[in-house]
């Protein structure tokens, strides 16, 4: 039988993860390093790309250059913590689902959803994105002389858990198809997710709203960062509430969570087809 799941044990898991990514960090030193560098330099060459444009021509469809610095604060941030609790492929799912790796979780004495939720979290190797989009902000809010307050705080961990959600819930929800073609599936998660971080790092300010309201319903890419940033700056765009971000992760996740429960029964009840029934690989 399952061990009882308390805030004590879910924080023992993380430790665990942590003891994990220490080890490979001093074990491997050289190529952990390469790997956080990559991560830093990729992400820094998104936002600068980006920051300079806006700097060059004063601004971005009606954001000056201190507010797509703020933008691409937010987006580093985001992008930070999907990569600080999300390294161990528990959020690119469809890997472990195409490989028809999820019966070795079954196994263990935890429900699958905590394992998911702990098993991806790298804080040595994978928060050097989190601190560059924190002295991002830092920088952002003091050059538009912005006051920060309790509320105000509070509101950004609000939004960055609601990206969050939403990054997760679309994974997921894509992901699921690996049930049914775990071949064709396997990095489906990877293009959604990849995808969702090309498109999301760029202003939709000034642009017309059919072509917002798709990145904002079909394709959440608008829920990233724009969005969030311009109610974090007191002026949600197209008269819409600034719980918006909130409610639409609520939706996605209610949707994701039907349609994987689902594919997850499909799951235990047929396998995986990408093992033989000795057990390799095909």
């Amino acid at each position: 039988m399952a061990d009882r799941i308390t805030l004590g044990r879910v924080l023992r898991l993380l430790a665990i993860s942590a003891k994990m990514d220490l080890l490979w960090l001093l074990r491997d030193t050289r190529y952990a390093l390469l790997g956080i560098g990559g991560d830093i330099v990729s992400n820094v060459a998104t936002v600068s790309g980006v920051f300079l444009i806006a700097s060059r021509f004063g601004g971005i469809g009606g954001m000056n250059a201190g507010e797509v610095l703020f933008m691409m604060a937010y987006s580093t941030m985001a992008t930070g913590l999907f990569i600080l609790f999300g390294s161990g492929n528990n959020i690119h799912i469809s890997r472990i689902i195409g490989r028809g790796q999820l019966e070795h979780l079954f196994i263990q004495p935890l429900p699958l959803g905590v394992q998911l939720a702990t098993c991806g979290f790298m804080p040595f190797t994978g928060g050097g994105n989190l601190i560059m989009g924190i002295v991002l902000m830092a920088a952002a809010v003091r050059r538009m002389g912005l006051q920060v307050t309790f509320l105000w705080f509070f509101s950004l961990l609000a939004y960055l858990l609601a990206t969050l959600t939403v990054i997760v819930a679309r994974s997921y929800l894509v992901s699921s198809m690996a049930f049914y073609a775990p071949a064709a599936a396997e990095e489906i998660s990877s293009t959604a997710i990849d995808g969702t971080w090309f498109m999301s790092t760029f202003p939709l300010s000034g642009m017309p709203a059919f072509i917002q309201i798709p990145l904002l319903t079909v394709l959440p890419e608008g829920l990233m960062a724009w969005f969030p940033s311009l109610c974090l700056l007191g002026r949600p765009p197209l008269n819409l509430t600034a719980y918006y971000p909130m409610v639409f992760a609520l939706i996605i996740s209610l949707i994701a969570s039907a349609i994987f429960r689902k594919g997850l029964t499909h799951y235990v009840t047929k396998g995986s087809n990408r093992y033989l029934p000795h057990g390799f690989r095909r």
